[in-house]
Protein backbone atom coordinates (compact mmCIF):
# COMPACT_ATOMS: atom_id res chain seq x y z
CA UNK A 1 0.00 0.00 0.00
CA UNK A 2 1.58 3.33 -1.13
CA UNK A 3 2.42 5.58 1.97
CA UNK A 4 -0.24 8.27 2.72
CA UNK A 5 -2.36 6.89 -0.02
CA UNK A 6 0.17 8.33 -2.77
CA UNK A 7 0.10 6.65 -5.83
CA UNK A 8 1.11 9.10 -8.27
CA UNK A 9 2.96 12.29 -6.84
CA UNK A 10 3.29 15.48 -8.44
CA UNK A 11 6.53 14.20 -10.02
CA UNK A 12 4.47 10.96 -10.92
CA UNK A 13 5.98 8.40 -8.37
CA UNK A 14 4.75 6.25 -5.51
CA UNK A 15 5.32 6.74 -1.74
CA UNK A 16 6.71 3.92 -0.01
CA UNK A 17 6.75 4.17 3.58
CA UNK A 18 8.62 1.79 6.07
CA UNK A 19 7.07 -1.65 6.50
CA UNK A 20 5.73 -3.32 9.50
CA UNK A 21 8.69 -4.46 10.53
CA UNK A 22 10.85 -1.42 10.65
CA UNK A 23 7.92 0.39 12.43
CA UNK A 24 7.62 -2.38 15.01
CA UNK A 25 11.61 -2.01 15.54
CA UNK A 26 11.81 1.58 15.68
CA UNK A 27 9.40 1.88 18.40
CA UNK A 28 11.10 -0.54 20.28
CA UNK A 29 14.46 1.07 20.03
CA UNK A 30 12.35 4.53 21.23
CA UNK A 31 11.18 2.84 23.82
CA UNK A 32 14.55 1.28 25.11
CA UNK A 33 16.52 3.98 24.06
CA UNK A 34 14.48 7.03 24.82
CA UNK A 35 15.67 8.37 21.23
CA UNK A 36 13.22 11.00 19.32
CA UNK A 37 10.77 8.47 17.07
CA UNK A 38 12.41 9.77 13.83
CA UNK A 39 15.88 8.84 14.47
CA UNK A 40 14.82 5.73 15.78
CA UNK A 41 12.97 4.99 12.20
CA UNK A 42 16.13 5.71 10.53
CA UNK A 43 17.99 3.51 12.66
CA UNK A 44 15.62 0.54 12.23
CA UNK A 45 15.72 1.44 8.87
CA UNK A 46 19.18 0.76 9.21
CA UNK A 47 18.90 -2.49 10.98
CA UNK A 48 20.64 -1.05 14.32
CA UNK A 49 19.35 -3.20 17.45
CA UNK A 50 18.36 -1.07 20.23
CA UNK A 51 21.88 -2.53 22.22
CA UNK A 52 24.06 -1.20 19.23
CA UNK A 53 22.08 1.88 18.85
CA UNK A 54 24.67 4.51 20.84
CA UNK A 55 27.48 3.11 19.42
CA UNK A 56 25.94 3.29 16.21
CA UNK A 57 25.26 7.30 16.71
CA UNK A 58 29.40 7.70 18.20
CA UNK A 59 31.34 5.16 15.66
CA UNK A 60 35.02 5.00 16.72
CA UNK A 61 37.51 4.57 13.95
CA UNK A 62 39.60 2.17 16.42
CA UNK A 63 36.73 -0.38 16.70
CA UNK A 64 35.53 -0.39 13.04
CA UNK A 65 38.81 -0.03 11.15
CA UNK A 66 40.05 -3.59 10.00
CA UNK A 67 43.42 -4.80 10.35
CA UNK A 68 45.20 -4.37 7.81
CA UNK A 69 46.55 -7.84 7.57
CA UNK A 70 43.12 -9.39 5.93
CA UNK A 71 44.18 -7.78 2.89
CA UNK A 72 46.61 -10.13 0.91
CA UNK A 73 50.20 -8.89 0.17
CA UNK A 74 49.32 -5.70 2.38
CA UNK A 75 52.84 -6.90 5.02
CA UNK A 76 54.78 -7.59 1.67
CA UNK A 77 53.21 -3.89 0.09
CA UNK A 78 54.30 -2.59 3.18
CA UNK A 79 57.49 -3.54 4.01
CA UNK A 80 58.64 -3.05 0.31
CA UNK A 81 57.45 0.26 0.12
CA UNK A 82 59.12 0.45 3.83
CA UNK A 83 62.19 -0.30 2.74
CA UNK A 84 62.45 2.16 -0.09
CA UNK A 85 61.83 4.75 2.21
CA UNK A 86 64.65 3.60 4.66
CA UNK A 87 67.22 3.49 1.90
CA UNK A 88 65.90 6.54 0.41
CA UNK A 89 65.49 4.73 -3.00
CA UNK A 90 63.50 6.86 -5.88
CA UNK A 91 59.39 6.15 -5.93
CA UNK A 92 57.09 6.93 -8.33
CA UNK A 93 53.36 7.34 -7.65
CA UNK A 94 51.29 6.09 -10.76
CA UNK A 95 47.76 7.33 -10.14
CA UNK A 96 44.63 7.22 -11.52
CA UNK A 97 43.06 10.43 -12.45
CA UNK A 98 40.17 10.85 -10.98
CA UNK A 99 39.04 12.09 -7.28
CA UNK A 100 40.12 8.79 -5.39
CA UNK A 101 43.33 8.42 -7.74
CA UNK A 102 44.42 12.19 -6.87
CA UNK A 103 43.26 11.58 -3.00
CA UNK A 104 45.27 8.18 -2.89
CA UNK A 105 48.45 9.68 -4.59
CA UNK A 106 48.39 12.65 -2.26
CA UNK A 107 48.52 10.32 1.10
CA UNK A 108 51.37 9.14 -0.32
CA UNK A 109 53.12 12.27 -1.51
CA UNK A 110 52.46 13.88 1.77
CA UNK A 111 53.83 10.87 3.94
CA UNK A 112 56.60 10.50 1.91
CA UNK A 113 57.53 14.58 2.34
CA UNK A 114 56.86 13.92 6.02
CA UNK A 115 59.59 12.08 6.22
CA UNK A 116 62.08 13.80 4.07
CA UNK A 117 61.33 11.98 0.51
CA UNK A 118 59.81 13.64 -2.68
CA UNK A 119 58.34 11.58 -4.81
CA UNK A 120 57.70 11.41 -8.54
CA UNK A 121 53.58 11.90 -9.26
CA UNK A 122 52.48 10.66 -12.59
CA UNK A 123 49.14 10.73 -13.71
CA UNK A 124 47.81 9.73 -17.59
CA UNK A 125 46.23 11.89 -19.56
CA UNK A 126 42.69 10.54 -20.17
CA UNK A 127 42.39 11.11 -24.09
CA UNK A 128 45.89 10.04 -25.08
CA UNK A 129 47.08 7.30 -22.74
CA UNK A 130 43.70 6.49 -21.02
CA UNK A 131 42.88 4.72 -18.04
CA UNK A 132 45.40 3.26 -15.87
CA UNK A 133 49.05 1.58 -16.72
CA UNK A 134 50.82 1.69 -19.87
CA UNK A 135 53.75 0.43 -21.35
CA UNK A 136 55.61 3.53 -22.84
CA UNK A 137 54.68 5.39 -19.23
CA UNK A 138 55.90 2.39 -17.16
CA UNK A 139 59.20 2.25 -18.75
CA UNK A 140 59.71 5.45 -18.61
CA UNK A 141 58.97 5.53 -15.07
CA UNK A 142 61.47 2.38 -14.31
CA UNK A 143 64.24 3.64 -15.94
CA UNK A 144 64.52 6.29 -13.33
CA UNK A 145 62.50 5.20 -10.16
CA UNK A 146 63.40 2.31 -7.90
CA UNK A 147 59.84 1.33 -6.71
CA UNK A 148 56.50 2.36 -8.58
CA UNK A 149 53.58 2.01 -6.67
CA UNK A 150 50.40 1.78 -8.80
CA UNK A 151 47.12 3.61 -6.68
CA UNK A 152 43.62 3.02 -7.96
CA UNK A 153 44.42 1.39 -10.64
CA UNK A 154 46.54 -1.73 -11.94
CA UNK A 155 44.61 -4.88 -11.32
CA UNK A 156 44.31 -5.78 -14.86
CA UNK A 157 47.29 -4.06 -16.29
CA UNK A 158 49.38 -7.30 -16.91
CA UNK A 159 51.16 -6.22 -19.99
CA UNK A 160 52.16 -2.41 -18.42
CA UNK A 161 53.67 -4.03 -15.29
CA UNK A 162 55.43 -7.20 -17.16
CA UNK A 163 57.16 -4.50 -19.34
CA UNK A 164 59.24 -3.11 -16.26
CA UNK A 165 62.77 -4.05 -15.75
CA UNK A 166 64.72 -2.53 -12.81
CA UNK A 167 62.10 -1.51 -10.47
CA UNK A 168 59.58 -3.26 -8.07
CA UNK A 169 55.76 -2.71 -8.85
CA UNK A 170 53.32 -2.24 -5.97
CA UNK A 171 49.21 -2.34 -7.14
CA UNK A 172 47.10 -0.64 -4.28
CA UNK A 173 43.70 -0.66 -5.83
CA UNK A 174 39.66 -1.58 -5.30
CA UNK A 175 38.63 -2.50 -8.84
CA UNK A 176 37.52 -5.76 -9.65
CA UNK A 177 40.54 -8.48 -10.32
CA UNK A 178 40.55 -10.65 -13.12
CA UNK A 179 41.22 -14.55 -12.66
CA UNK A 180 44.81 -13.41 -13.08
CA UNK A 181 46.82 -11.01 -11.30
CA UNK A 182 49.57 -8.98 -12.98
CA UNK A 183 53.24 -9.60 -11.98
CA UNK A 184 53.74 -6.91 -9.54
CA UNK A 185 55.27 -7.82 -6.44
CA UNK A 186 52.47 -6.95 -4.05
CA UNK A 187 49.05 -6.45 -5.50
CA UNK A 188 46.39 -5.80 -2.45
CA UNK A 189 42.52 -5.13 -3.34
CA UNK A 190 39.54 -6.11 -1.31
CA UNK A 191 38.35 -7.36 -5.10
CA UNK A 192 41.00 -9.79 -6.00
CA UNK A 193 39.31 -12.89 -6.82
CA UNK A 194 40.32 -14.77 -4.09
CA UNK A 195 39.57 -12.05 -1.83
CA UNK A 196 36.11 -12.78 0.51
CA UNK A 197 34.96 -9.66 -0.46
CA UNK A 198 33.84 -8.85 3.15
CA UNK A 199 36.33 -5.60 2.28
CA UNK A 200 35.08 -4.42 -1.29
CA UNK A 201 33.65 -1.59 0.10
CA UNK A 202 36.43 0.22 0.13
CA UNK A 203 37.86 2.88 -2.30
CA UNK A 204 41.42 2.92 -2.97
CA UNK A 205 41.85 5.61 -0.70
CA UNK A 206 40.87 3.75 1.98
CA UNK A 207 43.17 0.73 0.99
CA UNK A 208 46.01 3.36 0.43
CA UNK A 209 45.09 4.29 4.28
CA UNK A 210 45.25 0.65 5.75
CA UNK A 211 48.64 0.59 3.65
CA UNK A 212 49.79 3.69 5.91
CA UNK A 213 48.36 1.76 8.73
CA UNK A 214 50.63 -1.44 8.27
CA UNK A 215 53.64 0.79 7.65
CA UNK A 216 52.85 2.46 11.08
CA UNK A 217 52.98 -1.17 12.95
CA UNK A 218 56.11 -1.97 11.14
CA UNK A 219 57.78 0.83 12.17
CA UNK A 220 56.84 0.56 15.44
CA UNK A 221 57.94 -2.70 15.47
CA UNK A 222 61.10 -2.21 14.10
CA UNK A 223 61.38 0.41 17.19
CA UNK A 224 61.52 3.66 14.29
CA UNK A 225 58.73 5.59 15.58
CA UNK A 226 55.73 5.61 14.01
CA UNK A 227 56.05 8.23 11.26
CA UNK A 228 53.40 10.93 10.42
CA UNK A 229 50.15 11.40 12.14
CA UNK A 230 47.83 9.52 9.80
CA UNK A 231 44.75 10.81 11.56
CA UNK A 232 45.22 14.61 9.94
CA UNK A 233 44.91 13.06 6.64
CA UNK A 234 41.25 11.22 7.35
CA UNK A 235 40.59 14.32 5.05
CA UNK A 236 41.83 12.95 1.62
CA UNK A 237 40.22 9.70 2.92
CA UNK A 238 36.75 11.25 3.36
CA UNK A 239 37.04 13.40 -0.18
CA UNK A 240 37.65 10.31 -1.81
CA UNK A 241 35.52 7.91 -0.30
CA UNK A 242 32.41 10.35 -1.24
CA UNK A 243 33.41 11.14 -4.64
CA UNK A 244 33.91 7.58 -5.69
CA UNK A 245 30.60 6.44 -4.25
CA UNK A 246 31.67 3.86 -1.74
CA UNK A 247 29.00 2.82 0.01
CA UNK A 248 28.59 4.68 3.78
CA UNK A 249 28.62 1.28 5.83
CA UNK A 250 31.23 -0.18 8.18
CA UNK A 251 34.99 1.63 8.27
CA UNK A 252 33.77 4.24 5.63
CA UNK A 253 31.59 5.75 7.75
CA UNK A 254 33.83 6.47 10.54
CA UNK A 255 36.92 7.19 8.05
CA UNK A 256 34.39 9.99 6.60
CA UNK A 257 32.91 11.19 9.60
CA UNK A 258 36.18 11.69 11.18
CA UNK A 259 37.58 13.16 7.72
CA UNK A 260 34.76 15.66 7.70
CA UNK A 261 35.83 16.62 11.99
CA UNK A 262 39.50 17.26 10.29
CA UNK A 263 38.90 18.97 6.85
CA UNK A 264 36.75 20.90 9.40
CA UNK A 265 40.06 22.63 10.35
CA UNK A 266 41.03 24.02 6.92
CA UNK A 267 44.46 23.03 7.87
CA UNK A 268 45.00 21.38 4.49
CA UNK A 269 46.19 24.01 2.00
CA UNK A 270 44.65 22.49 -1.12
CA UNK A 271 41.23 21.45 0.69
CA UNK A 272 41.11 25.04 1.73
CA UNK A 273 42.17 26.80 -1.11
CA UNK A 274 39.00 24.52 -3.48
CA UNK A 275 36.63 25.10 -0.53
CA UNK A 276 36.98 28.89 -0.36
CA UNK A 277 36.74 29.10 -4.61
CA UNK A 278 33.82 27.04 -4.18
CA UNK A 279 32.31 29.33 -1.77
CA UNK A 280 31.54 26.84 0.91
CA UNK A 281 30.26 28.72 3.80
CA UNK A 282 29.31 26.05 6.19
CA UNK A 283 31.23 23.14 7.76
CA UNK A 284 31.82 20.14 5.16
CA UNK A 285 28.82 17.62 5.07
CA UNK A 286 28.77 14.87 2.36
CA UNK A 287 27.32 16.93 -0.31
CA UNK A 288 30.18 19.46 -0.53
CA UNK A 289 32.31 16.34 -0.92
CA UNK A 290 30.26 14.72 -3.55
CA UNK A 291 28.91 18.04 -5.32
CA UNK A 292 31.55 21.00 -4.63
CA UNK A 293 34.68 19.64 -4.26
CA UNK A 294 34.86 16.50 -6.24
CA UNK A 295 33.98 17.28 -9.26
CA UNK A 296 36.41 20.25 -9.55
CA UNK A 297 39.34 18.21 -8.14
CA UNK A 298 37.82 15.40 -11.18
CA UNK A 299 37.82 18.63 -13.65
CA UNK A 300 42.10 18.48 -13.82
CA UNK A 301 41.23 15.15 -15.22
CA UNK A 302 38.32 15.29 -17.33
CA UNK A 303 39.17 18.13 -19.91
CA UNK A 304 42.36 19.64 -17.90
CA UNK A 305 45.84 18.60 -16.96
CA UNK A 306 45.46 15.10 -15.60
CA UNK A 307 47.56 15.50 -12.49
CA UNK A 308 45.91 19.03 -11.49
CA UNK A 309 43.75 16.98 -8.82
CA UNK A 310 46.40 15.39 -7.30
CA UNK A 311 48.91 18.08 -6.79
CA UNK A 312 46.12 19.73 -5.49
CA UNK A 313 45.49 18.00 -2.67
CA UNK A 314 49.10 17.00 -2.14
CA UNK A 315 50.48 20.91 -2.10
CA UNK A 316 51.78 22.23 0.92
CA UNK A 317 51.70 25.82 -0.17
CA UNK A 318 48.72 28.50 -0.31
CA UNK A 319 50.07 30.47 -3.08
CA UNK A 320 50.66 26.81 -4.93
CA UNK A 321 46.70 25.80 -3.84
CA UNK A 322 44.93 28.97 -4.63
CA UNK A 323 46.72 28.93 -7.88
CA UNK A 324 45.69 24.99 -8.80
CA UNK A 325 42.14 25.49 -7.39
CA UNK A 326 41.57 28.47 -9.60
CA UNK A 327 42.43 26.70 -12.53
CA UNK A 328 40.31 23.88 -11.63
CA UNK A 329 37.30 25.81 -11.48
CA UNK A 330 37.54 27.51 -14.19
CA UNK A 331 37.74 23.66 -15.79
CA UNK A 332 35.15 22.84 -14.05
CA UNK A 333 32.58 25.53 -15.60
CA UNK A 334 34.26 24.19 -19.00
CA UNK A 335 33.07 20.75 -18.11
CA UNK A 336 29.80 21.89 -17.16
CA UNK A 337 29.04 23.58 -20.42
CA UNK A 338 30.67 20.20 -22.55
CA UNK A 339 28.36 18.02 -20.21
CA UNK A 340 25.61 20.07 -21.36
CA UNK A 341 26.01 19.46 -24.95
CA UNK A 342 27.06 15.67 -24.54
CA UNK A 343 23.61 15.18 -21.76
CA UNK A 344 21.07 16.79 -24.49
CA UNK A 345 21.90 14.49 -27.66
CA UNK A 346 23.02 11.48 -25.22
CA UNK A 347 19.09 12.08 -23.66
CA UNK A 348 17.83 12.24 -27.26
CA UNK A 349 19.48 9.35 -28.64
CA UNK A 350 18.66 6.87 -25.63
CA UNK A 351 14.93 8.38 -25.80
CA UNK A 352 14.94 7.37 -29.24
CA UNK A 353 15.96 3.70 -28.63
CA UNK A 354 13.88 3.40 -25.65
CA UNK A 355 14.33 3.73 -22.10
CA UNK A 356 12.25 0.73 -20.44
CA UNK A 357 15.29 -1.62 -21.82
CA UNK A 358 17.56 -3.48 -19.11
CA UNK A 359 20.08 -1.03 -20.33
CA UNK A 360 20.32 2.44 -21.18
CA UNK A 361 23.09 3.49 -23.72
CA UNK A 362 24.27 6.12 -25.99
CA UNK A 363 26.64 6.99 -28.64
CA UNK A 364 28.31 10.08 -30.63
CA UNK A 365 31.08 11.39 -32.89
CA UNK A 366 33.37 13.31 -31.17
CA UNK A 367 31.75 13.48 -27.34
CA UNK A 368 34.24 14.32 -24.77
CA UNK A 369 35.92 11.33 -23.15
CA UNK A 370 36.49 13.60 -19.92
CA UNK A 371 32.19 13.95 -19.45
CA UNK A 372 30.41 10.63 -20.87
CA UNK A 373 30.53 9.22 -17.06
CA UNK A 374 28.83 12.51 -15.74
CA UNK A 375 26.30 11.98 -18.55
CA UNK A 376 26.00 8.56 -17.81
CA UNK A 377 25.19 9.26 -14.37
CA UNK A 378 22.78 11.53 -15.80
CA UNK A 379 20.78 8.69 -17.81
CA UNK A 380 20.69 6.30 -14.76
CA UNK A 381 19.00 8.73 -12.51
CA UNK A 382 16.71 9.60 -15.34
CA UNK A 383 15.80 6.07 -15.63
CA UNK A 384 16.70 4.12 -12.91
CA UNK A 385 18.53 1.99 -15.17
CA UNK A 386 22.15 1.08 -15.63
CA UNK A 387 23.58 3.81 -18.50
CA UNK A 388 26.28 3.56 -20.76
CA UNK A 389 27.88 6.51 -22.68
CA UNK A 390 30.90 6.55 -25.25
CA UNK A 391 32.49 9.16 -27.24
CA UNK A 392 33.53 7.98 -30.84
CA UNK A 393 36.29 9.04 -32.77
CA UNK A 394 38.38 7.21 -36.00
CA UNK A 395 36.71 4.02 -34.96
CA UNK A 396 37.05 3.65 -31.43
CA UNK A 397 34.40 4.38 -28.68
CA UNK A 398 35.54 5.09 -25.29
CA UNK A 399 33.08 5.09 -22.55
CA UNK A 400 31.86 4.96 -18.91
CA UNK A 401 29.12 3.47 -17.39
CA UNK A 402 27.06 3.88 -14.27
CA UNK A 403 24.84 0.99 -12.68
CA UNK A 404 22.04 1.14 -10.09
CA UNK A 405 21.52 -0.69 -6.93
CA UNK A 406 21.90 -4.77 -7.26
CA UNK A 407 23.23 -4.60 -10.82
CA UNK A 408 27.22 -5.75 -11.03
CA UNK A 409 27.87 -3.53 -13.77
CA UNK A 410 31.64 -4.28 -13.65
CA UNK A 411 31.34 -7.78 -13.67
CA UNK A 412 29.58 -8.06 -16.88
CA UNK A 413 31.63 -5.36 -18.80
CA UNK A 414 34.96 -7.98 -17.76
CA UNK A 415 33.10 -10.82 -19.24
CA UNK A 416 32.36 -8.83 -22.56
CA UNK A 417 35.84 -8.05 -22.70
CA UNK A 418 36.87 -11.57 -21.92
CA UNK A 419 34.67 -12.27 -24.86
CA UNK A 420 36.05 -10.00 -26.87
CA UNK A 421 33.56 -7.61 -27.69
CA UNK A 422 35.59 -4.93 -26.49
CA UNK A 423 38.93 -3.91 -26.17
CA UNK A 424 39.25 -3.68 -22.68
CA UNK A 425 36.75 -2.75 -19.65
CA UNK A 426 36.76 -3.02 -16.04
CA UNK A 427 35.40 -1.55 -13.25
CA UNK A 428 33.29 -2.06 -10.09
CA UNK A 429 29.25 -2.87 -9.12
CA UNK A 430 28.67 0.28 -9.68
CA UNK A 431 31.21 1.81 -12.31
CA UNK A 432 32.66 0.62 -15.22
CA UNK A 433 34.93 1.87 -18.39
CA UNK A 434 35.44 0.61 -21.47
CA UNK A 435 37.18 0.65 -24.79
CA UNK A 436 35.10 -0.97 -28.12
CA UNK A 437 35.48 -0.73 -32.01
CA UNK A 438 32.96 1.04 -33.18
CA UNK A 439 31.92 -2.01 -35.36
CA UNK A 440 31.55 -4.13 -32.77
CA UNK A 441 29.49 -1.57 -30.77
CA UNK A 442 25.88 -2.32 -31.00
CA UNK A 443 26.64 -6.03 -30.45
CA UNK A 444 28.57 -5.42 -27.09
CA UNK A 445 25.83 -3.02 -26.23
CA UNK A 446 22.49 -5.84 -26.82
CA UNK A 447 25.24 -8.10 -24.96
CA UNK A 448 26.05 -6.37 -22.05
CA UNK A 449 21.77 -5.70 -21.54
CA UNK A 450 21.29 -9.09 -21.49
CA UNK A 451 23.84 -9.78 -18.89
CA UNK A 452 22.40 -7.08 -17.00
CA UNK A 453 18.66 -8.06 -17.05
CA UNK A 454 19.86 -11.60 -15.99
CA UNK A 455 20.91 -9.11 -12.65
CA UNK A 456 17.51 -7.30 -12.73
CA UNK A 457 18.12 -4.48 -14.58
CA UNK A 458 15.46 -3.21 -16.47
CA UNK A 459 12.20 -4.33 -13.65
CA UNK A 460 11.95 -1.48 -12.14
CA UNK A 461 9.50 1.60 -12.89
CA UNK A 462 10.51 4.77 -12.05
CA UNK A 463 12.35 5.47 -8.66
CA UNK A 464 9.44 4.98 -6.19
CA UNK A 465 10.13 7.40 -3.62
CA UNK A 466 11.50 6.17 -0.25
CA UNK A 467 9.93 7.74 3.21
CA UNK A 468 11.14 6.47 6.73
CA UNK A 469 8.23 8.03 8.51
CA UNK A 470 5.79 11.46 8.83
CA UNK A 471 7.03 14.55 10.95
CA UNK A 472 4.73 17.60 12.05
CA UNK A 473 6.00 21.21 11.29
CA UNK A 474 6.12 21.47 15.13
CA UNK A 475 8.06 18.54 16.06
CA UNK A 476 10.82 19.37 12.92
CA UNK A 477 13.43 21.29 15.53
CA UNK A 478 17.08 21.74 15.21
CA UNK A 479 17.70 19.58 17.92
CA UNK A 480 15.49 16.97 16.23
CA UNK A 481 18.17 17.32 13.11
CA UNK A 482 21.20 17.17 14.97
CA UNK A 483 19.93 13.71 16.55
CA UNK A 484 18.97 12.39 12.88
CA UNK A 485 22.45 13.75 11.95
CA UNK A 486 24.52 11.42 14.41
CA UNK A 487 23.01 8.39 12.48
CA UNK A 488 25.16 9.72 9.41
CA UNK A 489 27.47 10.29 7.48
CA UNK A 490 24.72 9.61 4.72
CA UNK A 491 25.46 8.58 1.23
CA UNK A 492 25.89 5.68 -1.34
CA UNK A 493 24.03 2.68 0.92
CA UNK A 494 23.06 5.22 3.66
CA UNK A 495 20.34 7.35 1.85
CA UNK A 496 19.62 10.32 3.68
CA UNK A 497 16.35 10.11 5.43
CA UNK A 498 13.65 11.65 4.04
CA UNK A 499 10.02 12.32 6.02
CA UNK A 500 6.48 12.90 4.83
CA UNK A 501 4.78 16.25 6.21
CA UNK A 502 1.01 15.55 5.81
CA UNK A 503 -1.44 17.47 4.92
CA UNK A 504 -0.07 21.02 5.18
CA UNK A 505 -0.99 24.32 3.11
CA UNK A 506 1.04 26.74 1.00
CA UNK A 507 1.37 29.51 2.92
CA UNK A 508 3.61 31.52 0.53
CA UNK A 509 5.51 30.54 -3.05
CA UNK A 510 8.34 32.41 -4.90
CA UNK A 511 10.21 31.06 -8.00
CA UNK A 512 14.08 31.51 -7.45
CA UNK A 513 16.15 31.60 -10.42
CA UNK A 514 15.53 29.69 -13.50
CA UNK A 515 14.07 26.41 -12.18
CA UNK A 516 13.70 26.51 -8.33
CA UNK A 517 11.01 27.26 -5.73
CA UNK A 518 10.93 28.66 -2.17
CA UNK A 519 8.01 28.01 0.07
CA UNK A 520 6.26 28.70 3.19
CA UNK A 521 4.01 25.86 4.44
CA UNK A 522 1.38 25.89 7.43
CA UNK A 523 -0.38 23.38 9.33
CA UNK A 524 -3.51 25.53 9.36
CA UNK A 525 -3.33 26.05 13.41
CA UNK A 526 -0.08 27.57 14.77
CA UNK A 527 3.17 25.36 13.10
CA UNK A 528 5.00 26.38 9.61
CA UNK A 529 7.93 25.66 7.84
CA UNK A 530 9.90 26.84 5.07
CA UNK A 531 11.03 24.65 2.36
CA UNK A 532 13.24 25.01 -0.96
CA UNK A 533 12.35 22.80 -4.14
CA UNK A 534 15.37 22.77 -6.53
CA UNK A 535 14.43 22.02 -9.87
CA UNK A 536 10.68 22.39 -8.94
CA UNK A 537 9.60 23.64 -12.39
CA UNK A 538 11.45 20.93 -14.64
CA UNK A 539 8.42 18.93 -13.70
CA UNK A 540 4.82 19.56 -12.73
CA UNK A 541 6.02 20.36 -8.90
CA UNK A 542 6.42 24.22 -9.33
CA UNK A 543 4.01 24.87 -11.69
CA UNK A 544 1.23 22.82 -9.04
CA UNK A 545 2.29 24.72 -5.78
CA UNK A 546 3.02 28.05 -7.18
CA UNK A 547 -1.08 27.86 -8.95
CA UNK A 548 -1.87 25.86 -5.51
CA UNK A 549 -5.66 27.53 -5.22
CA UNK A 550 -5.49 26.68 -1.62
CA UNK A 551 -5.72 23.01 -1.66
CA UNK A 552 -3.96 20.61 0.74
CA UNK A 553 -0.48 19.07 0.58
CA UNK A 554 1.60 16.07 1.25
CA UNK A 555 5.28 17.17 1.33
CA UNK A 556 8.22 14.62 1.35
CA UNK A 557 11.69 15.39 1.23
CA UNK A 558 15.14 15.92 3.59
CA UNK A 559 14.52 18.04 7.15
CA UNK A 560 17.93 20.40 7.37
CA UNK A 561 19.23 23.22 9.20
CA UNK A 562 19.82 26.69 7.78
CA UNK A 563 22.01 28.84 8.87
CA UNK A 564 21.51 32.32 7.34
CA UNK A 565 22.71 36.09 9.26
CA UNK A 566 24.19 33.45 12.30
CA UNK A 567 20.53 32.15 12.87
CA UNK A 568 19.46 28.88 12.60
CA UNK A 569 16.07 27.49 10.91
CA UNK A 570 15.15 24.34 9.88
CA UNK A 571 14.68 24.25 6.47
CA UNK A 572 12.64 21.07 4.06
CA UNK A 573 14.63 20.54 1.20
CA UNK A 574 11.51 19.59 -0.86
CA UNK A 575 12.06 16.36 -2.80
CA UNK A 576 8.40 15.67 -3.90
CA UNK A 577 4.43 16.43 -3.13
CA UNK A 578 0.81 15.19 -3.60
CA UNK A 579 -2.23 16.37 -2.88
CA UNK A 580 -4.46 15.87 -0.01
CA UNK A 581 -7.63 14.27 -0.01
CA UNK A 582 -10.41 17.36 0.64
CA UNK A 583 -11.70 17.16 4.02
Amino acid sequence: MAYLGVETSLTGRRWVGPTIEVERAAEALEQATGLPRPLCQVLARRGVPASEAIGFLTPKLQDLLPDPHLFKDMEKAAARFLAAVNRSERIAIFADYDVDGGSSAALLLVWLRAVGIEATLYVPDRIDEGYGPNVEAMQMLASGHDLIVCVDCGTLSHEPIAAVQGADVLVIDHHLGGETLPPALAVVNPNRQDESGDLGYFCAAGVVFLLLVEVRRQMRAAGSGTGPDLMAMLDLVALATVADVAPLIGANRALVRQGLTVMARRQRPGLVALADVARMDTAPGTYHLGFMLGPRVNAGGRIGKADLGARLLASGSESESRTLAAELDALNTERRDIEASVRAAAMAQAEERGLDAPLVWAAGEGWHPGVVGIVASRLKEATNRPAIVIGLEDGIGKGSGRSVTGVDLGASIQRLAAEELLIKGGGHRMAAGLTVQEDKLEAAMERLSELLAKQGAGQAGPADIRLDGMVMPGAATPALIEHIEQAGPYGASAPAPRFALPDLKVRFAKRVGESHLKLSLSDGINAGIDAIAFGAFDSALGPRLTDHGGARFHFAGRLEINTWGGRQQVQLRLDDAAEAENK
